[in-house]
């Protein structure tokens, strides 16, 4: 198979794509997008969660979390602080310059998520959504699963 073809090859390069774009939309708040999936993570527990429960939402390692953490609170966009109900776990929280991103970059996100799919015709961005979640939460699943999405894929995009 040509690499050009490989799924593979087409997910990164796409997945790329997007975020160089959605790098460049969140600059002006000084904000990177697994950043912002941190904040989101906070805005939708009422702005406190464990390190753990962020890596799970985000589908990250823990110990890659913590790093972007430690950015984040240089930034003053979280603090780390000792759960009072379990005194062994560190409960981030977002901080009111964290808070005060949430309205602009959500509108930040919605747009570019808007501009990402603009050339698919009205029904198809939610199947094309549907099809990525698909393969990230069977990405061993049999080859005619595989086969499927690749082909819904190609019925989406033509």
């Amino acid at each position: 198979m040509e690499l050009k073809e490989c799924i593979n090859f087409l997910l990164t390069t796409s997945q790329h794509t997007v975020f160089q774009y959605i790098s460049q939309k969140l600059a002006p708040f000084d904000v990177t997008p697994s950043q912002y999936g941190v904040l989101n993570c906070l805005w939708a527990n009422g702005g406190t969660c464990l390190p753990r429960k962020i890596a799970e939402m985000l589908c990250l390692e823990t110990s890659t979390v913590s790093g972007i953490l430690d950015r984040m609170q240089k930034k003053e966009l979280i603090d780390r602080v000792i759960n009072t109900e379990n005194r062994r776990e560190i409960l981030v929280i977002i901080t009111e310059k964290g808070e005060s991103l949430k309205k602009p970059v959500l509108q930040v996100i919605e747009d570019v998520n808007r501009d990402v799919l603009a050339d698919f015709p009205s029904r198809r961005p939610c199947s094309l959504k549907n099809v990525f979640a698909r393969l990230r939460k069977n990405p061993c699943r049999p080859i005619f699963s595989i086969f499927f999405c690749c082909n819904m894929i190609c019925i989406l995009i033509f």
